[in-house]
């Protein structure tokens, strides 16, 4: 049975890979929403399922995984910035404080059916004077991350601590 991933995210094909999963990648034309209304777990989930399941109606016999992530703080949801300016004022946002990351994953099974759910972590910053913002910023493409970082990358210059899944 055919596995395809609903994304173009490098760090999730790498996931996958590392998992062993033989899997082709068709990156889904759906459109995000980005509802301040909406609970951050809901969010999460709905725009994955957006993602699978546009791919999924051209690819009935698949398992189709998609996934969105988004990060929560001070009752905002932080998505993939869109300059690195953006992702400067998202990072000096975060310094010296913890937030939420969330990943809704859904995957759309053959026959369809479908499972969603949800992670939710927490996520420690250091204190981030400019240089420091400047220097992650130099070594990491942000703009393709929501909250313009990413714990694998370079994430012991920012991050102080999580709590729960990495």
């Amino acid at each position: 049975m055919p596995v395809i991933l609903a994304s173009s995210s490098p760090r999730r094909r790498e996931l996958l890979a590392a998992a062993g999963v033989s899997f082709e990648v068709k990156v889904s034309p759906a459109e995000e929403i980005h509802d301040p209304s909406m609970p951050l777990a809901e969010l999460c989930e709905y725009n994955a399922r957006l993602k699978a399941q546009a791919v999924a109606l051209e690819n009935p016999d698949a398992v189709v995984i998609g996934a969105d992530t988004l990060v929560w703080i001070d009752d905002t949801a932080l998505g993939k910035p869109t300059s690195l300016g953006e992702a400067e004022a998202m990072l000096r946002r975060l310094s010296g404080r913890s937030h939420s990351v969330c990943t809704g994953v859904c995957l759309c099974l053959p026959g369809g059916g479908r499972e969603v759910f949800h992670t939710i972590t927490t996520v420690d910053f250091h204190d981030l004077d400019q240089q420091a913002i400047e220097d992650y910023l130099s070594l990491v493409h942000t703009l393709d991350k929501a909250g313009g970082y990413a714990i694998q990358e370079h994430g012991e210059r920012i991050v102080r601590g999580i709590s729960g899944s990495y």
